[in-house]
């Protein structure tokens, strides 16, 4: 299960006087999941009104309900061999999504793999947040003993020229849970709880958890 507390204290964080992200890289792509231009840039580098647009867009992602429209998987040690999604996506987190290689090696696999027929933009976010301590009263003590280092993955239909909407389906990688990473564990968005898209989770090869 996921932790309401525990995604609340990421997108707390999600705004630009508080924001940590490093990197935004993405793609735009057709109806049949052929890549039509692609970006990587630094965050900082962006102006203020697409810093505050894309950090509403990565937002949505971990603020969804969780445990209807956010839910985790887990990978099985299987799954994350060589050659795995799991290990793409651990190399793009690594990377701080800084190798264009990687990049388009997973625009590509979403654009075989995703279903719609909407052109959509894949959106990734890369971010490091030193997660405080807390004492026994959940007060903040301020240090810091662990880096959290994650991607989120918007994917979005696009409702103008190169405009993102609202996301339809994307993820967290890794999972946050009870305030530290979870290399092992994948949090799945889908904007339709009722009409998931499937073909996403089958990319993943993960298993739901409870």
């Amino acid at each position: 299960m996921i932790k309401r507390e525990d995604m609340l204290e990421l997108t707390r964080r999600m705004t630009p006087s508080r924001t940590s992200f490093t990197r935004i890289a993405g793609c735009y792509m057709n109806e049949e999941g052929e890549i039509d231009g692609s970006f990587n840039t630094n965050f900082l580098k962006l102006s203020a009104r697409e810093r505050q647009s894309n950090l509403l867009l990565a937002k949505e992602i971990p603020f969804s309900k969780t445990n209807v429209n956010l839910k985790e998987y887990e990978f099985s040690k299987d799954e994350e061999g060589p050659g795995s999604f799991w290990q793409l996506l651990w190399a793009m987190k690594c990377c701080g999504l800084k190798n264009d290689a990687l990049m388009e090696t997973f625009y590509e696999l979403v654009g075989e793999t995703y279903q719609t027929d909407k052109e959509y933009a894949v959106f990734v976010f890369h971010d490091r947040y030193d997660v405080p301590l807390k004492g026994a009263d959940k007060e903040r003590l301020w240090e810091s003993e662990e880096t959290f280092e994650y991607i989120i993955c918007a994917i979005c239909p696009l409702t103008g020229e190169y405009e993102p909407g609202s996301p339809e389906c994307g993820f967290l990688f890794p999972s946050f849970r009870y305030r530290s990473g979870d290399m092992h564990r994948v949090a799945v968005f889908h904007a339709d709880a009722e009409h998931p898209h499937q073909e996403l989770e089958e990319l993943f090869h993960a298993k739901g958890t409870r």
